[in-house]
């Protein structure tokens, strides 16, 4: 099975008898939907409904949540959690260990002494495994891993965007479980609502395509000249962009060219997402 082992994550843990009702009421995620070894992405948004912090979150007891971030965001991470808990009865606390491993493929061969992995739950097309803790082990390959999130759309802080800058349409939080349309208010939650009710998510997360090699991450995507998005993530000749479908669609309408720098690529949906290309290519702005 192959496996990657991620130093650059933070372990946050969120417990005490009112820790549940403290995160529903603040974050994207629906916890009644969260399952028993299930790790599920989210965010906490700004009251305007853009992603402050992104993660994935567990439940690692009855009372208590672990929320798996990037090392560099972990302690503004936390601080704004203790900002928002008020009085609350929730401990909020940084784990010391920081390894994360994920692995890959035939469930039967996941880990032979983890017991606690958990489930990716933003693939849909690969069953991804995490287990929090242990050792550095020989043979990990942080490259296959990037090109897995890069097969499946799998979009993340820094590397694909920037904090402060996305809605959560945009990187597919609708789609991957990311975000809970029949939950309570949260933070920035009539924003995310109103877009998804009204169908005006125009920036989405795509597939990069090219017959050379990519560009680095960051590089502007151009429509005759005009920018319409820019690469995230990126392999040899395949990579991640977000990028406004609207535009993209009526490029594609119109044979025009789409350019990653000066490379020409080919954008796609990846394939389990629900949403399509506008058939009118004139959509409406964002929220």
């Amino acid at each position: 099975m192959p496996f990657a082992q991620l130093k650059d994550r933070s372990l946050i843990s969120v417990s005490g008898p009112e820790a549940e009702h403290f995160l529903q009421n603040i974050l994207t995620t629906d916890l009644d939907t969260l399952g028993p070894g299930q790790a599920k992405p989210g965010a906490l948004l700004a009251p305007q409904g853009k992603i402050l912090y992104d993660f994935l979150i567990s439940r690692a007891s009855d009372h208590g949540f672990q929320l798996e971030c990037r090392a560099d965001i972990a302690d503004d991470f936390m601080r704004r959690l203790m900002l928002y808990r008020l009085r609350a009865k929730a401990d909020i606390a940084k784990q010391d260990q920081a390894l994360v491993t994920v692995a890959w493929g035939d469930d039967s061969t996941a880990s032979p002494s983890d017991s606690t992995a958990l489930a990716d739950m933003r693939f849909r097309d690969v069953s991804v495994r995490r287990i929090y803790g242990g050792e550095a082990k020989d043979g990990a390959d942080a490259n296959a891993w990037q090109a897995l999130r890069i097969a499946n759309g799998i979009a993340e802080s820094g590397s694909d965007y920037q904090l402060g800058d996305a809605f959560p349409h945009d990187v597919l939080l609708d789609e991957t479980g990311g975000v809970g349309f029949k939950k309570g208010c949260y933070i920035g939650q009539e924003v995310v609502s109103r877009m998804q009710h009204r169908g005006t998510a125009r920036r989405r997360v795509l597939i990069a395509s090219a017959d050379s090699p990519l560009p680095a991450s960051g590089t502007e995507l151009t429509i005759a000249g005009r920018p319409v998005g820019a690469l995230g993530s990126a392999g040899d000749r395949t990579g991640l962009a977000i990028a406004r479908i609207d535009r993209v669609k009526a490029a594609l309408d119109a044979g025009e060219a789409i350019l990653a720098g000066e490379v020409p690529v080919t954008l796609a949906i990846p394939a389990w997402a629900k949403f399509s290309f506008p058939r009118d290519a004139v959509g409406a702005e964002e929220a």
